[in-house]
């Protein structure tokens, strides 16, 4: 048994080994690209504008809350998280089960703040390679992003004239 000083929270559960781990996955994933892509002689851009910037900002955005808080995705997360309840519009609320690294990939997929490192981790990657394509999927995202700020302002729209 843990004594008090040696546990990290007042809880005791933690997964600090999974996060340990999901660091480890997360940083030898970029590690593995740059390698790849300085071997395929992937130049990187000298600059990113902050056009870009703001696009793939947007497209992380909107893929953490895909995959954190869509019904679609619930698939992808089942096996780490349990579903808790119903949010704004048709997001859902999951929240992390089981213990050690299990817990910790539920804490990740439960997390919208979570997922985002990972999701503009891969944009980035994916921007080093292929601007262009990256550019044209972080704007889909980005459209879908803006649509869903106008299905929200049309629900408060009509809530504000029903009162």
């Amino acid at each position: 048994m843990t004594t008090d000083a040696a546990r990290y929270d007042d809880q005791g559960d933690v997964p600090l080994a999974g996060y340990a781990t999901l660091a480890c996955v997360f940083a030898a994933s970029a590690g593995t690209f740059a390698a790849v892509a300085r071997r395929r002689g992937v130049r990187l851009p000298e600059q990113v504008p902050p056009w870009d910037v703001a696009l793939i900002g947007v497209a992380t955005y909107r893929t953490s809350r895909l995959l954190t808080r869509d019904k679609i995705t619930s698939f992808l997360r089942a096996p780490f998280t349990r579903r808790t309840g119903h949010g704004e519009a048709a997001e859902v609320m999951d929240e992390p089960r089981g213990s050690g690294l299990r817990r910790a990939v539920g804490d990740l997929l439960s997390c919208p703040f979570c997922t985002a490192g990972w999701t503009a981790g891969a944009l980035a990657c994916s921007y080093a390679a292929s601007p262009r394509l990256t550019r044209l999927v972080c704007g889909g995202l980005g459209a879908l992003t803006v649509a869903d700020w106008l299905q929200y302002a049309w629900t408060w729209t009509q809530r504000t004239t029903q009162d």
